[in-house]
């Protein structure tokens, strides 16, 4: 019966020897070795069309079990059933295998000690794990002018700190780290340098002076002198570098010690400026640190100075920032005024912010001439902006064309641009308030201290200052606090505003 004989051919790819079955229970025991051997491919086509001649060459190592197995047709039945299952479920995890993947490289790995016979690494987790998760780093070493590459722990580890040891004072080993899990290894990650194994008794260390922490500002032509203490043992390599790039020698000087290193320009040029970048390096452990110069001169004059309008004692003025800035920022501008008759200037402005701005107060009947000098860090510009055209106040018997001057452009009822704040101060210490006004006709000020107006009283000092209104309460005590209110008053209307003083007693 070929149903019979299939079963022989079983029992043989197992390797193992089957019983005599002259009873069917030890059929069963059977059933449990026979799916999972990967080498049932071969019976799967028995069960469509089993041919009797081909069962001799299935029981070639063991011949002796095909007789046997004739005496137990009925309890074979069933097993050619149940192999069919196990070959449609093997094939479910072979899709998953592309999916998982190894890790990524360690990221930043480096030296953090090196002693006469080890050295101690440290890095950083990859970026990417793999989906079966990270089993650990395999660190491994090779001498100097050798590719035979050695790992020098047994198993992966999960730290991401790991000392080599029993290494042989004066060799020099390159090291690399690869993070491993079950998909395999990543691509590793190198030191670039190879590591020179001798005792460092002091770790390199940068000791920056506070005043060279921030940006280091120097004029043309002065001289840049610099020194820089830094520690470690044996003897530090020191690298300059300014944009990766080594140093300019033909212009500065670099002079080190044991102990510190001296940067020195003799005389400093714009082109001086920039990020300077200071390594100290023993056999691969190092320490950075950036030095940023800035080197600065006066600015060029503004330029486009205009004279836009004349009106009454007044004159309004507009211009346009320098080309040059002196390599620092233009903090402000100078205004300065000339009369014909004199010939003198003055200055009417001092440290402008706008690029704009009017003179007034001017004497009626004379001429009068503007220059704009411009400031940075540095200074005043060397040279000014002057004005082309000249200002003529006019005496008051002049008739003004109001298409020139109207009345409206002039004309402004007050209006408060900076608003009082709230104020806590502490009994007995003089406090100010501060608001700023603007309107013409210029406003009439008036103080108030909870809706009662201020008058002369020696307590209080009110003063008014280009717009600016303040108001000084002198040694104020807590019956000095509550509601101060500063109202500004032209023929044209009113505003106010108002703020709360809160006087607390010593503690």
């Amino acid at each position: 019966d070929p149903k019979t004989s299939s079963s022989p051919g079983f029992t043989a790819m197992t390797g193992k020897t089957a019983p005599p079955a002259t009873d069917p229970a030890p059929a069963a025991p059977k059933k449990e070795p026979v799916p999972p051997p990967e080498e049932e491919p071969a019976p799967s086509p028995t069960p469509e069309h089993p041919p009797a001649a081909e069962q001799p060459t299935a029981p070639a190592d063991e011949p002796a079990p095909v007789p046997t197995s004739e005496a137990t047709p009925a309890p074979e039945e069933g097993p050619p059933a149940p192999p069919a299952e196990p070959q449609a479920s093997a094939p479910e995890p072979k899709p998953e295998k592309p999916k998982a993947e190894p890790p990524s490289s360690p990221l930043s790995l480096a030296v953090e000690e090196v002693s006469e016979n080890s050295v101690t690494l440290t890095w950083k987790a990859p970026e990417q794990t793999g989906r079966l998760g990270l089993d650990g780093y395999v660190v491994e070493i090779c001498k100097d002018g050798s590719t035979d590459w050695t790992a020098a722990n047994k198993e992966p580890f999960l730290s991401t700190r790991y000392t080599i040891q029993d290494l042989s004072s004066g060799d020099k080993i390159h090291v690399r780290v690869k993070a491993v899990n079950a998909s395999g290894a990543s691509v590793p990650a190198t030191l670039e340098q190879p590591v020179l194994i001798r005792e460092i008794l002091q770790l390199p260390r940068i000791r920056m002076p506070r005043h060279l922490r921030q940006t280091y500002v120097r004029r043309v032509g002065d001289a840049v002198n610099m020194m820089i203490p830094f520690q470690g043992k044996p003897q530090p390599e020191v690298i300059w570098t300014k944009g990766d790039q080594p140093l300019d020698t033909s212009r500065i000087n670099i002079r080190n010690t044991e102990k510190d290193t001296i940067f020195y320009i003799r005389e400093a040029q714009r082109s001086d400026s920039g990020k300077y970048e200071l390594t100290v390096r023993i056999n691969g452990a190092e320490d950075k640190a950036t030095l940023d110069i800035r080197v600065i001169e006066p600015p060029g004059p503004p330029q486009n100075l205009k004279l836009v309008d004349v009106w009454g004692f007044n004159v309004a003025l507009e211009w346009t920032p320098p080309v040059d800035n002196g390599n620092s920022e233009i903090k402000g501008y100078v205004v300065q005024k000339s009369d014909k008759k004199s010939g003198k200037w003055f200055t009417a402005l001092e440290r402008c912010t706008r690029t704009s701005c009017t003179i007034s107060d001017l004497i009626i009947g004379n001429t009068y001439s503007f220059r704009v000098f411009a400031e940075n860090a540095c200074g005043l510009s060397e040279k000014a902006a002057i004005t082309s055209a000249v200002a003529h106040i006019e005496k008051t018997k002049t008739a003004y064309q109001p298409e020139k001057i109207p009345q409206w452009d002039m004309m402004e009822p007050p209006k408060f641009t900076q608003p009082l704040t709230d104020r806590t101060t502490t009994r007995g210490y003089s406090t100010h308030l501060f608001c700023c006004v603007r309107g013409f006709p210029q406003p009439k000020i008036i103080w108030m201290k909870n809706q009662m107006e201020i008058r002369e009283d020696p307590k209080y000092i009110a003063m008014i200052e280009q717009g600016v209104c303040s108001l000084e309460i002198r040694k104020p005590s807590p019956f000095d606090g509550g509601i101060y209110t500063c109202k500004a008053v032209n023929p044209l209307g009113e505003a106010s505003v108002d703020c709360k003083l809160d006087v607390k007693g010593k503690i």
